[in-house]
C-alpha cells in the first residue's frame, strides 16, 4: 500500500469535513422549512464530532492535522465554491430556491465525505502491511461514523429530490420517505428512491 496516499487520503477527509462544518452552517442559514432545517443542524452537530474523530486519529497515527497538501487545497476550492453558491442562492433565488441550492450543496460536499469514509473503510481490511496498532485506529473512526455518513448522504438525496417536487409544483413527501424508513444504507436509499418513483404520492 502507499502510505503516501494514505496520509493524503486522511488529509483530504479532515479538510472534508471542516468543509462540512461550513456547508452545514451555511445550509441553516438558507433553511426554510423546519424539518430540514431540524435535520441540517444534526448533521451539522455530528460533522462536527467526526472532525473531532479525525484529530484524535491523527494523534495516535502521529500526523498533523494542520499540514497542508496539494489535494487538501484543492477539497478546500472546493468547500468555499459550495458556500459561494448557496450565498448567491440566498441572495438571488428566494428562500425555497436558495434552501434546494443548499440540499444540493451538501449532497455535493457528503459524496466526497462518503467516499473518504468508505476507502478507510476498506484500508483497514484490504491494507496487509499496516501495522495491527493502525489499523485499530482506523477502524475505530470508522465504526463511529460510518452509519451516520450513509445517513448524511442519502437522507439528504431525499430532500433534494422532495424541494425540487415542491418547486416544480408537485406533490411532495415532506420529510422525505427515507426519513420515514430509516434508510442507513445505500441499498435502503435505492428502495426508498425507487419506491418514490412508482409512487403516485
Amino acid at each position: 500500500m502507499n502510505r503516501m496516499k494514505l496520509e493524503e487520503l486522511l488529509y483530504q477527509g479532515i479538510e472534508t469535513e471542516l468543509g462540512g462544518i461550513k456547508v452545514y452552517e451555511k445550509a441553516l442559514a438558507a433553511s426554510v422549512t423546519p424539518e430540514f432545517r431540524k435535520e441540517m443542524g444534526e448533521y451539522l452537530e455530528q460533522t462536527r464530532e467526526h472532525e473531532r474523530i479525525y484529530r484524535d486519529m491523527f494523534a495516535n497515527l502521529g500526523l498533523d492535522p494542520e499540514r497542508m497538501t496539494p489535494g487538501r487545497e484543492v477539497v478546500r476550492a472546493k468547500t468555499d465554491a459550495l458556500v459561494k453558491s448557496i450565498d448567491m442562492a440566498i441572495e438571488g433565488a428566494g428562500p425555497g430556491g436558495a434552501e434546494l441550492v443548499a440540499a444540493e450543496a451538501v449532497i455535493d460536499a457528503e459524496a466526497k465525505d462518503y467516499q473518504n469514509w468508505m476507502l478507510i473503510g476498506l484500508v483497514t481490511h484490504k491494507a496487509d502491511d499496516l501495522s495491527d496498532h493502525e489499523k485499530q485506529v482506523l477502524s475505530d473512526a470508522f465504526d463511529r461514523v460510518h452509519q451516520q455518513e450513509h445517513q448524511h448522504l442519502f437522507h439528504t438525496m431525499g430532500w433534494a429530490r422532495e424541494l425540487w417536487m415542491q418547486t416544480l409544483g408537485l406533490d411532495a413527501e415532506i420529510p422525505p420517505r427515507e426519513e420515514r424508513m430509516e434508510t442507513k444504507s445505500m441499498l435502503g436509499a435505492a428502495t426508498a428512491a425507487a419506491s418514490r418513483t412508482h409512487s403516485r404520492m
